[in-house]
């Protein structure tokens, strides 16, 4: 195997966690969503963890992508 497939591999292993990240977000509102519907008057005091979820779930995704582009464009040259 050469070095240019060894990193377009590496770069589709890293960009497997965008996948993952977009799962997590699917789960943390569906979560919120089903706990929300249970019980409405405590749907307000969970929505800071909501977006506190939200957010943890995203950035993975962000630094998952960013891993990807550095495989490809900083570590092939």
């Amino acid at each position: 195997m050469t070095d240019l497939g060894a990193m377009y591999i590496g770069a589709g292993l890293a960009a497997i966690g965008i996948g993952l990240s977009a799962l997590g977000v699917g789960n943390v509102f569906g979560s919120f969503l089903e706990g929300a519907l249970r019980n409405p008057g405590a749907a307000d005091g969970q929505q800071g963890r909501l977006f506190i979820g939200f957010a943890a779930s995203e950035l993975l995704g962000l630094i998952a992508f960013v891993v990807a582009i550095l495989i490809l464009f900083v570590v092939g040259k």
